[in-house]
């Protein structure tokens, strides 16, 4: 598995970063329109991916002509969906647990083990910038992560399942960008999609969950902004940069979640909530600061 960015050589391209902070504004708004899908929640998972295939496979066609996978790119891509499935599966389960915010803050645990997995594994040591930007995003995760025990236990079952996801989205997103060195974006998450949604659809009808919708708003919405938009623009720019920048940006969520939860659910942000998220937003920008000599 290449772990590497894949294109490190190549000049980042000026709508690549815009496009990986865009991805972390619109993901979050996933765990909202989980909790209003009338089905079970890894059958929402199923449907996120499913309703989406189509558009996916139609963006995908003109690049699987253009360069086709070999037989190691699609047992890849088939690894890569499997283990989003399981992340989904996870992640999706933990949110009727726990609040819209720690099921992010937790799902997103990738944003720290993404640098761990650069700095212990692929040796590669931070600039000035970087090494204060994950100081930063660091205490701020723990801040939150340690408000989120404190203000309810009964959130501790939902928070560990999305630990959980945050394990198994990490391998994914490492994954991904090995195939990306060839592979593009559309290409990648098409064929990851497709090994994505049989799993799901498994793993639902398992667990016995409703899988039919009466209401198929939420699952439309849930498709087109998290599968579509969101995670096209998070693949896409996963292609461009090294896990530590890949990994402090996944952080924005959590900040994107805690408003969604305290406008629709009235989830109130505690002080340490705050702290945190001005922490990690202080870090996006330093990691984007140039280094100095």
């Amino acid at each position: 598995m290449q772990t590497s960015t894949p294109v490190a050589h190549m000049a980042t391209p000026r709508f690549a970063f815009p496009a990986l902070i865009l991805a972390n504004l619109i993901l979050p708004a996933g765990a909202v329109l989980v909790r209003f899908a009338d089905v079970g929640p890894v059958a929402a998972a199923f449907w996120r991916v499913t309703i989406a295939l189509p558009f996916l496979c139609l963006l995908a066609a003109r690049g699987w002509r253009r360069t086709p996978p070999t037989a190691r790119e699609w047992s890849a891509l088939v690894l890569s969906g499997i283990v989003f499935a399981a992340d989904l599966a996870a992640w999706h389960v933990g949110i009727l647990y726990t609040k819209v915010a720690n099921a992010t803050v937790f799902g997103n645990m990738s944003g720290l083990f993404l640098p761990a997995w650069a700095l212990l594994v692929l040796r590669q040591r931070p600039d000035r910038n970087q090494a204060i930007a994950l100081a930063l995003a660091t205490a701020g995760m723990m801040v939150m992560m340690a408000g989120s025990y404190e203000l309810s236990i009964r959130n501790l079952h939902g928070d560990l399942l999305c630990v959980l996801a945050g394990l198994f989205y990490t391998a994914y997103l490492l994954i991904v960008q090995g195939a990306r060195g060839r592979l593009d974006s559309w290409s990648v998450l098409a064929g990851s999609s497709l090994a994505s949604a049989p799993a799901l659809l498994l793993c639902a009808l398992a667990l016995g969950e409703r899988v039919m919708p009466g209401n198929w708003t939420p699952l439309i919405l849930l498709a087109l902004s998290s599968q579509l938009v969101g995670q096209g623009l998070l693949t896409y720019a996963v292609g461009w940069f090294s896990p530590l920048v890949l990994g402090l940006s996944l952080l924005l969520q959590p900040a994107v979640s805690a408003v969604l939860g305290w406008l629709l659910f009235d989830e109130w942000l505690s002080a340490g909530d705050m702290v945190g998220l001005v922490a990690v937003a202080a870090a996006l920008v330093l990691v984007r600061l140039p280094a100095r000599p």
